[in-house]
């Protein structure tokens, strides 16, 4: 699934192409994505000018004076900048048509992306309730450690909470652990405030370094331009099992926990 790094690195690919440029049309080929595409959707962003283009969380939020379209890009979706005359195949489920003849292209082939219109996204019912961005200046290590004071879960979903801190996935709170030499079973509430704060440290770490690769390729993910993201090459830990720590020499280990893969040096995490 694209992660934060992942939809970073497609808001910059397409930013350039959309802001000052006005949607002549958006043609939809199925509305039935994770949650069906509103029947206005369509009147309400044609003949709008971009803004601006953001991210909040895993979202990506085209803005115009009328409101925003909020994509998420779901397990296996993209964005691409295209010419118009481009043809669409089987998965290209979203076309948004510009005034010079490019168009925005969102394929999605599992089709558990989805596309909102909303005048107010801030406060979307998908966009209220999440934490801080993990890069933003209210996030640190101080929250964590409040916001844990007498939670029993383990420490990786605790972080990997989007009403904690958003953007944190799978391969990247793992990868952040390791940094920080936290065990990811320990349980929340039992991790100190300065360890917390190296951890926070180790989150943006992690997330700086894998948007300025362009993101994790593991398997459905590329950028805007069609380039895969090389921070894979990068990984201390995450996919490793039974490789060599490169921090210790010792040997990297693989757990399930809450329901997702996870990776860790018993030796130096504690």
């Amino acid at each position: 699934m694209p992660e934060l790094p992942e939809v970073e690195t497609s808001r910059r690919g397409i930013e350039p192409y959309l802001v000052g440029h006005r949607i002549e049309k958006a043609e939809i080929r199925n509305r039935a994505l994770r949650w069906p595409i509103a029947r206005d959707f369509e009147r309400r962003i044609t003949g709008q000018p971009v803004d601006s283009v953001g991210r909040r969380a895993k979202y990506l939020l085209i803005n115009t004076a009328a409101g925003s379209a909020i994509l998420h890009l779901g397990m296996s979706g993209s964005v691409a900048i295209v010419p118009a005359s481009t043809p669409a195949g089987v998965h290209d489920h979203v076309d948004l048509v510009l005034d010079n003849g490019d168009m925005l292209r969102f394929r999605d082939p599992r089709r558990f992306g989805s596309l909102h219109w909303s005048k107010n996204p801030e406060q979307h019912k998908l966009l209220r309730d999440l934490g801080p961005e993990p890069l933003g200046n209210d996030f640190d290590g101080e929250r964590l450690w409040r916001l844990s004071r007498g939670r029993r879960v383990a420490v990786k979903p605790f972080i990997m909470n989007a009403a904690v801190v958003v953007g944190v996935g799978n391969i990247y709170a793992s990868e952040s652990l390791f940094i920080a030499g936290i065990n990811p079973r320990r349980q929340a509430g039992r991790v100190s405030r300065e360890r917390y704060e190296q951890l926070a440290n180790a989150i943006r770490e992690v997330l700086a370094r894998a948007i300025e690769a362009g993101g994790t390729t593991l398997r459905d993910f590329y950028g805007s331009d069609g380039e895969a993201g090389y921070f894979q090459q990068q990984l201390d830990v995450y996919g490793r099992e039974d490789e060599p720590c490169r921090r210790c020499n010792g040997t990297v280990r693989n757990i399930v926990l809450g329901q997702r893969a996870t990776y860790y040096c018993p030796s130096c995490q504690r």
